[in-house]
């Protein structure tokens, strides 16, 4: 740091940041766009991003109904991975992993992706035996993969209780070191910025109470902040994809679920990968402030409620001990949920809708955080050409209907984490 940029911000502390400029506009919203995003998550910045940078379409608006990062972006454990068994998952995936390495550069901002790597462990011989399964078609489809054996892994995580007595034996691992973590709100500040420099409006404080229709076709939304017309609406709003396409009339193969995680007091490093265990139901990895990170299943009952239920907190902190046992003497600062959308086969839908000019980007269950740069060039895509990526060409509507599904369960903490 220079000295000119250490007394900016002594000055901007001193002052209560009343300097700072805002990272982007406040626009009021205009009264017509080519196209509206309903979202102002990861995934709707992300779409108008690369709606402009790569398509030339800049009349976009942004609808958030809070503020950008105040939903699921902000409320995730932010996994970044590629470690998926079904080829049309594994490119899509990789795909965007790809874009992660690059995407600080791109966007012109520190997403802090951190490549620390993705262990997957097992604890038994069927587990191990799916380990090498996923590891080989990993590897078919040019996605690296390593198998560990319980030696190796403790060498990778000092902490992994490896003994003869543990509650739950480890018998090895599958690592993806290209795998890791990322900035959740850098993320959609990130991309919230680069956006609004192409010329994007993102308008905050703007919930959408209904879409307009004239007969088959889309003709625009209705917001708590006026009328804007709009001849293509995209829907990327995750757990709320639901309630959003109800409007329109239609009913989603999903259901919408509490996802929880907690972190605990910050430590001195002592995990320096994401651990995993799929029999566990659980995930842990150490922030860059120290803390621990800890994630597991989605609550069991349906819900739009942004907390979840001691039971499974109890449930997820209790597995995490089991593995790392130094685990319990630390104390839990807070938890949090974040609203998934499950699709049928734990796959995502990035598709054009019934109604024309009505597109979709959900289902994402575990996998919407890790997807988005994916996701964002894939909607963008269809909502430029009104043909599918090559990246997203299965992860259509009509799939449901033809049994041609994306069934991948049992590739994260739980048996739905595809």
């Amino acid at each position: 740091m220079n000295s000119y940029s250490a007394l900016s911000l002594a000055w901007n502390a001193l002052t209560g940041h009343g300097g700072w400029k805002a990272a982007w506009r406040a626009p009021e919203p205009k009264r017509r766009y080519d196209v509206v995003i309903i979202g102002g998550g990861g995934h709707g910045l992300a779409t108008a991003y690369y709606l402009a940078k790569s398509h030339g379409i800049t009349n976009v608006a942004v609808l958030e109904k809070g503020w950008i990062g105040g939903g699921n972006t902000g409320r995730n454990t932010a996994i970044v991975r590629s470690n998926y068994l079904l080829t049309p998952n594994s490119h899509f995936y990789e795909h965007s992993l790809k874009l992660w390495e690059d995407l600080t550069a791109d966007l012109n901002f520190n997403v802090m992706f951190s490549q620390r790597g993705m262990v997957n462990i097992a604890h038994s011989n069927a587990e191990m035996t799916a380990l090498h399964r996923r590891g080989n078609a990993m590897r078919f489809n040019g996605v690296d993969s390593d198998l560990l054996t319980p030696k190796e892994l403790g060498q990778l995580m000092p902490g992994l209780d490896l003994s003869p007595e543990a509650r739950f034996p480890v018998m090895g691992g599958l690592i993806q070191k290209r795998g890791g973590t990322a900035r959740h709100d850098a993320v959609a500040w990130g991309y919230a910025r680069a956006a609004d420099s192409r010329g994007v409006d993102i308008i905050q404080n703007c919930e959408v109470t209904a879409l307009r229709r004239d007969g088959d076709r889309i003709t625009g939304v209705e917001t708590s902040r006026g009328v804007i017309e709009a001849s293509k609406v995209a829907i990327c709003v995750a757990g709320h994809s639901s309630q959003l396409a109800a409007m329109a009339g239609l009913r989603l193969p999903m259901e919408s679920h509490v996802l929880q995680a907690m972190v605990t007091e910050p430590v001195k490093p002592m995990l320096d990968v994401v651990a995993v265990s799929g029999a566990l139901h659980v995930y842990i990895n150490q922030s860059d402030k120290g803390e621990i990170v800890i994630g597991g299943d989605i609550d069991g009952s349906n819900s739009f409620a942004q907390r979840g239920d001691p039971h499974v907190l109890d449930h997820v902190v209790e597995s995490a001990v089991s593995l790392f046992p130094a685990l319990r003497r630390l104390r839990m600062m807070r938890s949090w949920g974040g609203i998934v959308d499950m699709s049928m086969d734990g796959s995502p839908i990035i598709t054009s809708l019934p109604v024309r000019g009505l597109f979709l980007n959900g289902g994402w269950c575990y996998g919407g955080f890790k997807g988005t740069p994916a996701a964002g060039t894939a909607m963008a895509h269809l909502l430029a050409t009104g043909e599918p990526h090559r990246i997203a060409r299965q992860f259509t509507l009509n799939r449901f209907d033809t049994g041609d599904l994306l069934d991948e369960r049992g590739s994260g903490s739980s048996p739905w984490m595809h």
